[in-house]
């Protein structure tokens, strides 16, 4: 297979689908090191696509420029067809996010922490507590509404994030290593979770990891190392192109055998 899947080349292999998620020739310095090169690739709605590379391939980064947490100033990238850099508020208004970071408020109540990323997407209080109750039933919580975040184990404060993030009805979700420092449980609730939100609900979802496992055949897959895209296309495609046993395998392959690259583990995060 060449080397490198262009977002427009992805997304015209099937006609129709909407896309949730296009980045197109997306380079990022930090000083003189580049660590994005000529980023390309699309999620298309109603798609769990993952995000697999190693530690500083550049996965974060990434997300940072998808969210305007930096600026991005060269390629483009669009959220369901609203340029981020362009029409920043349209953009973000359909997106929702999960960093790997920890970013609730652990002395404030499941609510309280709900509350206030309603207001900040603009929400009525009403709508805020209505959504906000919908999103806990969904995730188990309901009845732990009025707690500390502090009370909760790890896996349920990512439920609680994931909560957060739908408040507002996004139609993109970004993940950014959601299962890392969780238990084999908790990595299999949130993975399942996020994988229903796809298929029963439509949302293009694009799921960063290092983990291999947590990677179907049926997925979309991204392949980023030292900043560049190698593949791009449904995990069962890659595997067969490069003639491996496995996505393990193929990953191998297409980085050169880095360091730390196995079957069950691509290397640590970013």
């Amino acid at each position: 297979m060449q080397d490198h899947v262009t977002a427009a080349e992805h997304a015209s292999s099937s006609a129709g689908a909407v896309v949730a998620l296009n980045v197109d020739n997306l380079s990022h310095a930090f000083g003189g090191r580049r660590v994005l090169d000529a980023v390309s690739l699309s999620v298309r709605q109603g798609r769990f696509c993952a995000l697999l590379g190693l530690n500083g391939a550049g996965k974060t980064t990434l997300f940072s420029l998808i969210t305007r947490l930096y600026h991005n100033t060269s390629g483009r990238i669009a959220v369901l067809g609203h340029d981020v850099r362009r029409e920043p508020a349209e953009a973000l208004r359909r997106l929702g996010v999960v960093f790997q970071s920890r970013t609730l408020d652990l002395e404030l109540s499941i609510s309280q922490n709900l509350a206030y990323h309603a207001a900040l997407h603009g929400m009525s209080a009403r709508d805020g507590r209505e959504r906000a109750a919908a999103e806990l039933e969904r995730a188990g919580l309901v009845g732990r509404a009025d707690e500390k975040v502090r009370t909760l184990s790890g896996g349920q404060m990512r439920r609680v994030e994931i909560a957060r993030a739908l408040l507002h009805r996004p139609r993109l979700l970004l993940l950014d290593e959601p299962t890392v420092g969780l238990d084999i449980a908790a990595r299999a609730d949130i993975l399942a979770r996020v994988r229903a939100l796809s298929r029963d609900e439509g949302l293009g979802v694009l799921w960063a990891t290092h983990l291999i496992d947590e990677i179907e055949a049926g997925d979309d897959v991204v392949i980023l190392h030292e900043g560049r895209v190698l593949q791009h296309g449904v995990a069962r495609d890659v595997i067969a192109g490069t003639g491996s046993a496995g996505l393990g395998a193929a990953f191998s392959k297409l980085t050169a055998g880095a360091p730390g690259t196995g079957e069950g583990d691509a290397g640590s995060s970013d």
